[in-house]
């Protein structure tokens, strides 16, 4: 089986290296174009671009796949079956008709909740309690395909957008290699159609979102503190000083404080009053500083200890 993958950021590179693995011919490798990244904004190829060099497989970076020649390039790799898993350009109805078998696509929820860029953080904010990977044909719609293959998890009380976007990536992984291999062997998997109700929009992240409003319950800004590490990072202000909230954990506690204030500091963490129970701030980070845990910040700020 020729394939065609195409997919950019970190998550992808362990459905890139199952597509290897699974005795599929990998023929070229789609990603988006090197960005510029770091302090010294420097053209970056993409996680995937570089799996794909190190394997030794050619590479096509394309702006954009709506032209009549990004269409006969992709044409000439001759795909029977293209795999898209975070590739972050749209796939005209042309190109999806391509490859033999269509493409399919490695999605990072339980469709049809979370259709969208980003469906992860946002099941952490809604609270979600399970999560988990779908592999899917792909049709015109966004992420409305039928679904072939699904993989589920839950969602602990742990999870950070990082710890969960790991673990998906390597169920993605895990549900494409299954895929491929009843595809090889003439079983692709029946597919099934989503249903209608239920259907929610994964929205893409914006920085703005990530002010800690202390006026709202602690299990939300919990939530939000857990959604957006690594990115963007909350962000809080804590007796007059603005700081990136890292780790934070909601507790039931009655007061009358106002929302933002400090209730008490010590090792454990620091406690801020919101408009139902507390924050207890764990790890942050000053301005032009490091992540540090609430201890060692508290040594700078010492004066917060008599709080109550």
């Amino acid at each position: 089986m020729r394939v065609v993958f195409a997919g950019t950021p970190e998550f992808s590179v362990p459905c890139l290296e199952a597509c290897r693995a699974s005795g599929a011919e990998v023929v070229a490798v789609y990603t988006q174009p090197d960005r510029p990244a770091g302090r010294g904004r420097k053209l970056t190829p993409s996680p995937v671009k570089q799996a794909a060099l190190a394997a030794g497989i050619p590479v096509e970076q394309p702006e954009s796949l709506k032209s009549q020649e990004a269409r006969d390039t992709l044409a000439a790799w001759r795909a029977d079956l293209m795999v898209v898993v975070a590739y972050g350009l749209i796939l005209p109805r042309k190109v999806l008709a391509l490859p033999r078998l269509g493409c399919w696509n490695v999605h990072a929820s339980l469709l049809p909740r979370w259709r969208g860029a980003a469906p992860i953080q946002r099941a952490i904010l809604a609270g979600d309690t399970e999560s988990g990977v779908n592999l899917m044909q792909m049709e015109a719609g966004l992420d409305t395909g039928p679904v072939l293959l699904e993989r589920r998890t839950p969602i602990e009380r742990a999870d950070t957008g990082g710890s969960l976007h790991d673990r998906l990536s390597a169920l993605g992984a895990e549900v494409l290699a299954e895929g491929l291999r009843r595809a090889m062997a003439g079983e692709t998997p029946s597919p099934r159609a989503q249903p209608e109700d239920g259907v929610t929009y994964a929205h893409k992240l914006d920085k703005a979102e990530a002010k800690l409003d202390f006026q709202r319950d602690a299990l939300s800004l919990e939530r939000q503190v857990r959604a957006f590490d690594p990115w963007p990072v909350a962000e809080g202000e804590i007796a007059g000083e603005p700081l990136r909230i890292w780790a934070a954990e909601a507790i039931a506690r009655d007061h009358a404080a106002a929302p933002g204030s400090v209730l008490s500091a010590g090792r454990d963490g620091i406690e801020i009053a919101c408009g139902e129970g507390a924050l207890r701030v764990t790890a942050l980070q000053r301005a032009g500083g490091k992540r540090i845990g609430a201890a060692d910040y508290l040594n700078a700020r010492p004066e917060l200890r008599s709080a109550r």
